[in-house]
């Protein structure tokens, strides 16, 4: 398999897709393209770019090819085992799909108005009123998992799986902006910080020598 992402500084998408290969344990090269760059218009209309219409991260398997962070964890759910990203509870599983769901789909002016960037930490400010909702919803559905599904372990319904990786990107981002939180979620969000996936993306993204300027500001609005 071949994953192509972009900088690991700023892609959440990128880091979805790639957590979702490592959690498969499958084999898989990784190649990291620079967002925006100068060639970054003619790399994106190469083949290898032409199913996703230039978006990553995109996933090849021989001829399979995959274009889409949650689709791609589907897939790899499907090729590997089932369990190894959903929970095998059926009201457990079905809540985590629609958390999934819900981030793929919502919460856009957070990511909007707070882009990632894992390098960076800057000073609190008030939030605007739309971030501050999407943020209130988050710590609900957080919460919801936790106190239902989430048992003994660390992460939404106990063990690492889907959900946390469709969520990791929102952890990194509230830490990025030191944006509020609820106070239970401090420990979870050092949960997933704490992960031997998520410790080996924030150690190359430091590496990184891209910057992307209008990603070393403070707010996008």
């Amino acid at each position: 398999m071949k994953l192509i992402i972009g900088n690991k500084a700023y892609s959440s998408w990128s880091l979805r897709g790639w957590l979702a290969c490592k959690q498969s344990g499958l084999l898989f090269e990784e190649v990291v393209v620079p967002l925006y760059d100068e060639a970054w218009d003619k790399r994106r209309e190469g083949d290898e770019f032409a199913p996703s219409s230039g978006k990553v991260p995109i996933l090849w398997d021989g001829d399979a090819v995959v274009w889409d962070s949650l689709a791609i964890i589907e897939y790899l759910a499907e090729k590997t085992d089932r369990d190894l990203f959903w929970p095998a509870d059926d009201a457990a599983r079905a809540m985590a799909r629609s958390m999934s769901a819900e981030m793929h789909s919502s919460f856009t002016a957070l990511r909007r108005k707070h882009s990632m960037n894992i390098r960076q930490s800057f000073p609190p400010v008030q939030p605007d009123d739309d971030v501050i909702a999407d943020l209130a919803r988050i710590m609900e559905l957080w919460a919801q998992a936790r106190a239902r599904f989430g048992g003994d372990g660390e992460f939404l319904f106990g063990p690492f799986g889907a959900a946390d990786i469709m969520f990791a990107p929102v952890v990194t981002r509230i830490v990025t902006y030191s944006l509020p939180i609820a106070r239970f979620a401090a420990g979870y969000m050092d949960a997933v910080l704490q992960h031997p996936f998520m410790q080996d993306w924030i150690a190359a993204a430091q590496e990184e020598e891209w910057v992307i300027e209008k990603f070393e500001v403070p707010s996008a609005t």
